[in-house]
């Protein structure tokens, strides 16, 4: 490949990873970018996992061996067997040395690829004879000043094997690549900020909404069931104005702990600040049985905080009597009509919308619906903490 060529494939793979919308998308990027312009036949991305000491491989691309996944979930080999990772990428990265790449074949280290370091790299060579591969270029890939991970390019039996100028674009490409991820890394840091409550580490109310419309759309598409658990925590303002907002602080932060435990007896849960002292539970698919069981949890709990009045929840989910739901704002507002009946019953156990009965007195629309207006018009006039 001339020098014209290579050119036009570092801008080929610098384009696709910033054309990527997710790490998986910016992982196969990379891999199938180092691929075509090191004429390979297959490829593969690596994360190195320090605190675990393995590397872990992130994408596959190309021709797959039978033992091969494009997005393997457990595929990871322990750094012992690569001690070159341990030495030549560890050591002289943070010393400050050139990560420059070197080359393998089938039969052994590629001659000068690796400075006589050939007894590290049997783990390797029999990985190439294993999967009817002749040759690869393993390319460190650095980020922030340090190891992240690295990058492999492997050719079939029979093809040209690398050689000492392939090593050195391979390392031009794995420069490329850990650009890319470092801009991966920093849009789903700006999307986690986004999506995030700053204060609990839950859902805040932009991704709440997002969900919850998906949610509704796959309800309308095929019949899912989407439940909506809306709480309000008690005492909050009482805790803030006795014992300053520092306090108050940490008890939103522990209830939120509270809330994530409940919400992990339910499969796929999402669980979120709404804003202020007012929290939600997402479900998708869960029997709406299985959820009031949860939310009972939470007000049992919650009731057992050593700050706070317990919890005000209300229930509502498509698989109740609620009528037809087409939109994210009527389960959204069934659910937190449900919580107003609770708070204004001083309920110490989930209302549901739709399960109102002469045998469950606690959510009797008609006993609560007093005391729900005079909640809406304080509610209405209530500020919001940030």
């Amino acid at each position: 490949m001339g020098e014209e060529s290579r050119l036009r494939a570092v801008v080929t793979l610098a384009q696709g990873m910033a054309a990527a919308h997710s790490p998986r998308d910016s992982w196969r990027a990379a891999a199938f970018g180092a691929c075509h312009a090191l004429t390979g036949n297959f490829a593969a991305l690596s994360v190195w996992e320090r605190e675990l000491g393995r590397l872990r491989v992130l994408a596959n691309v190309g021709e797959l061996a039978v033992d091969e996944e494009e997005f393997p979930e457990g595929e990871a080999y322990p750094v012992h067997q690569f001690p070159e990772i341990t030495e030549f990428l560890h050591e002289r990265w943070a010393g400050g040395g050139e990560p420059n790449a070197w080359v393998e074949t089938a039969e052994g280290p590629a001659g000068g690829a690796f400075e006589g370091r050939a007894g590290y790299c049997h783990q390797r060579v029999a990985a190439l004879r294993r999967r009817g591969r002749g040759c690869c270029v393993v390319a460190p890939v650095v980020l922030h000043g340090r190891a992240w991970g690295e990058l492999y390019v492997a050719r079939p039996a029979g093809a040209p094997v690398f050689d000492r100028a392939d090593a050195d674009f391979a390392t031009v490409l794995a420069s490329v690549v850990a650009a890319g991820i470092a801009q991966t890394e920093r849009l789903e840091e700006a999307r986690r900020l986004a999506f995030t409550d700053a204060l609990t580490g839950l859902a805040n109310r932009r991704a709440v909404d997002a969900h919850l419309d998906e949610a509704i759309e796959r309800h309308r598409r095929d019949g899912a069931v989407v439940s909506l658990v809306v709480c309000d925590l008690n005492g909050l303002k009482r805790v803030n104005d006795t014992l300053g907002h520092a306090v108050g602080d940490r008890f939103l932060e522990r209830f939120g702990s509270v809330l994530s435990l409940c919400g992990a007896m339910l499969p796929g849960a999402l669980a979120g600040r709404l804003g202020g002292d007012e929290f939600c539970l997402l479900v998708v698919g869960a029997p709406a049985d299985d959820v009031v069981r949860a939310a009972d949890e939470l007000c049992r709990r919650a009731a057992g905080l050593e700050l706070g009045e317990g919890v005000a929840c209300g229930v509502a989910s498509t698989a109740d009597a609620i009528g037809a739901v087409r939109s994210a704002r009527r389960l959204f507002r069934l659910a937190d009509a449900a919580q107003y009946r609770a708070k204004a019953l001083r309920a110490d156990r989930p209302v549901v919308a739709g399960r109102e009965g002469p045998d469950d007195p606690v959510v009797r629309l008609a006993d609560a619906r007093p005391s729900l207006e005079g909640a809406v018009e304080r509610r209405r006039f209530r500020g919001r903490r940030p």
